[in-house]
Order: structure tokens, then sequence, then C-alpha cells
């Protein structure tokens, strides 16, 4: 393994620092106002709660775990499903909730080890679900792409068309580009459409002039300031609204499910982590930290306004690139998110970019996670010839798709994807076998590292 550049602990002078930190947020920036976009949520918030997300994490894992967090996809589907029926505000409870999910498994992990949670969600289970969750998305992808905002079904050839070049440079940037620009294939596809889309006359622009008047018409510092820096739009418990008179049991089993799927992906990007950095984090500070830091982050931002956060696979790969693997460098980064979350500009820009754009962006990402829970199922050679494994995921796949769901009682219904883990979980504690569930067991084995005595660790 290649000696690190700079060492978790250690500092870089300030040029590096800023052009260092700069690269991460450039990874994270394009999944992370992606998610706000497709659910409704305002991105400014986003990428502020992503910023003490991660610095929340840096201090829970005690400095040691170089990962920065973003907006969680998984979540992008139960967001929308709260939203719909109990609003914004529902949505946030439900990612309260889901990030105190992950406390109490922290909790029990330091207490039991994590073996148990290993047995609770093997590939033959995560696989799938993750698959639904890609699948499930699909048509809200191409609806965007499709059609005019805002009207219902109507069919136009410009979106389409913009939708498609959009994604066609995104792919191209995936396929093509080395380096560190490989790790920006969302955020290049998204640039390149906005471009496209203005050739096209369907961006409106009418508040970046807004803004831009506002700051070259400013005759004060302070005025100049205050035309520059924007609060957003924070949804804030007991300011903005009582939580207590929108809680529903729904928005529970709507959401709260899927946290136990996003642990699981946290503990692979661990893993991947460990790989990259050469130090096995599921040891020090342990896989209890982590997993809290993940759930704390998510709580602080349903307390904000925002979606919830995950590690983020972009910027391990910027580790794994530069070899850079200090936490100043991340809490840099973190720092730059929060503010660009207070740049009145940032929000104009972002607000303005088509939907037809991020709808081509997300025909791949979409597509993306669903092969993710397909490759979780051979990287681990999960045996389809085994009658139990077939069984659950055939289950899980159709209840998920399907449109299944469980009615409680009035108002209160298990539904979709949320259903379908549940009875996945279920089918693999009473199917006997278990030990099949897990295939080879790569996903959960232990992380081959090396001491790395000069990477400044204390």
């Amino acid at each position: 393994m290649n000696q690190a550049a700079l060492g978790i602990h250690e500092r870089p002078n300030a040029s590096k620092w800023l052009m260092l930190s700069m690269q991460h947020l450039f990874a994270m920036f394009g999944a992370t106002i992606l998610v706000p976009f497709l659910t409704g949520l305002p991105p400014a918030v986003a990428l502020v709660s992503s910023g003490f997300g991660t610095l929340a994490y840096i201090l829970i894992t005690r400095g040691r775990v170089p990962a920065y967090l973003g907006s969680s996809f998984a979540f992008i589907y139960p967001i929308m499903e709260v939203s719909n029926t109990h609003g914004i505000a529902g949505a946030m409870i439900g990612s309260f909730l889901a990030g105190l999910v992950y406390g109490i498994v922290a909790l029990l992990i330091t207490m039991f080890g994590f073996n148990w949670l290993i047995n609770l969600l093997p590939p033959v289970v995560v696989g799938p679900v993750i698959i639904v969750i890609g699948l499930g998305l699909a048509s809200t992808a191409i609806d965007m792409a499709m059609y005019l905002p805002g009207e219902e079904q109507v069919y136009s050839a410009t979106h389409f068309t913009v939708a498609l070049v959009t994604l066609g440079v995104t792919i191209l940037a995936t396929v093509f580009l080395r380096g560190f620009l490989s790790l920006l294939p969302i955020l290049i596809g998204i640039v390149s459409g906005y471009v496209f889309a203005l050739t096209q006359g369907i961006v409106d622009t009418s508040e970046i002039a807004a803004e831009w008047a506002a700051i070259t018409s400013a005759e004060s510092i302070g005025g100049f300031f205050q035309a520059v820096f924007t609060m957003p739009e924070f949804l804030i418990p007991f300011v903005d609204f009582s939580p207590a008179s929108v809680f529903s049991w729904q928005i529970v089993f709507l959401m709260v499910p899927f946290a136990l799927v996003t642990m699981t992906e946290h503990i692979g990007d661990q893993m991947v982590l460990s790989k990259v950095v050469g130090r096995n984090f599921l040891k020090d500070p342990g896989l209890n930290r982590s997993i809290l830091g993940d759930g704390v982050a998510t709580m602080i931002a349903s307390m904000l306004g925002g979606p919830p956060n995950t590690t983020y696979g972009e910027n391990i790969g910027v580790l794994a690139i530069t070899r850079v693997f200090s936490v100043f460098v991340i809490g840099g980064a973190a720092i730059f998110a929060i503010f660009f979350g207070f740049i009145g500009m940032s929000t104009a820009v972002i607000g303005s970019i088509p939907s037809a754009v991020m709808g081509g962006v997300s025909i791949l990402l979409f597509g993306t996670i669903a092969s993710s829970g397909l490759r979780m199922l051979i990287d681990n050679q999960v045996d389809f010839g085994e009658k139990r494994n077939l069984i659950i995921a055939s289950v899980i796949l159709v209840i998920g798709l399907g449109g299944a769901f469980v009615q409680v009682s009035e108002g209160l219904q298990i539904q979709g994807m949320a259903l379908a883990a549940i009875i996945g979980v279920i089918l693999n504690l009473i199917l006997p076998g278990k030990e099949k569930s897990h295939g080879n067991g790569k996903m959960f084995k232990e992380p081959a590292t090396q001491d790395q005595s000069n990477s400044g660790a204390a």
C-alpha cells in the first residue's frame, strides 16, 4: 500500500488545505443537492446540515475517521411518500427517528458486538431491498425527464432531449474520465446539462438576475453582505412546527426501516475506508462510534429541515486517489459546505436547474442504486439455487415494487419498500439454513489493514 501523503491527524498548510477541502466539496456537491431537489427540500439546508453532520461525525469518532457525510439516496422514496401525506415536517420527524435507531443500534453494538446485526441483515435481504429502492424511483426519474414541470403527463421533446444529453454526458464522464475527475460524473453531468438547457431556453434565470442586481446595487459594505448572504429556509421543530401535532405511526413505518438498510451500507463504507487508509475503523474507534456519528448527523439534519446523512463513496474515492487522509481536510470541506449554504447566489443557481437535467442524471443514479443491490448479491456469491434465498429475494422484490401494503388501522399503513424490508428480515429469521444467506460472507469480512506509523495518528 502506498504511503499516506497526509496522515489522519496531520494538518496541511493554508493553501493546500483550501485546495484539498474544495476537492471534497466538489465530490459531494452534485449528489448532495440532488436529494433535496428530488424531495422538495431546500438545497441550501442540505449543504448546511451536511457540513454540521460531518463535523459532528468527526467529533464522535474522536477525529479518527476521515469520512464526509452527505444526503442519503436511500431515503429519497420515504421522504417523498411522507411529505405527500404529512408534509415536510412529518419527513423530518421520520428522519429524526431513523437517526435515533442508529443510536440504539450503536448502544447494542457496544454491549453485544455487531454479529447480531450481520445476521439480521445478510446480503440476501439487503441486496433486494436496495434493488427495490432504486427501481421504485424509476418512474420519478422518467417523469422529470420527459414531461413539462408542473404539468400532468404533458410530453416535452425539448425537456427529454435535455435529459438525454445530460444522461449521455454523465455516462461519458463516468466511463472515460480518470483521476479526480472520475469522482465528479454527477456534478459534470449537471453542469453540462444546465449549459445545454440554457441553449434550449428552459432555464429560469430570474432569481439569479435578482440576486446579482441586489449585489451590484449595494451601496455599502453592510448592504453588500446583506445581499450576498441569505438565511437558508430552515425548518426547526418547536419553532416552525410542533412535532406532537405532526407525529404519526405511519411515518415510523415508512421511514425507520430504511435505517437498517443504510446501516448496512455504512458498514460496507467503513470496510472500504479501512482498506483505503490502512486502519481497521471497525475496531478503532469502533463501529458503534461511527454508526452513532452517522445517526447524530441525521438527527442534526432533521432538526434543520435537511435530508438524512450518510457516508459518501465519492469522498472515499478522493481519499484513495490523493492519499490525503487528514480529518482537518474533511472538516474544512464541511465548513465550506456550511458557508455555501448561506450564499444566496448559490441557492438561486441550484434552484434554476431544470427538472429535465436532474431527471437525466437520476436515470443513471437510480439505476446505479438498483445495480449496487445486484452487485451485493454477486460479490457475496449468494446462491439462488438455495430455495430460501430465492424465496426471500423474490418476496422482497414483488412486495416492494408491486405496491403491497398492510392496513394496520385507519390512516396507518405499512407499505412498499418498508413492508418489503420488514418481511425480508422476518423470512430470513424463520426459514432454515440462515448460514446460506451470507453467500461467501465477503461483505462483512474483516478488512485487511496495515500499520501506518507515519500517518500522524496519536
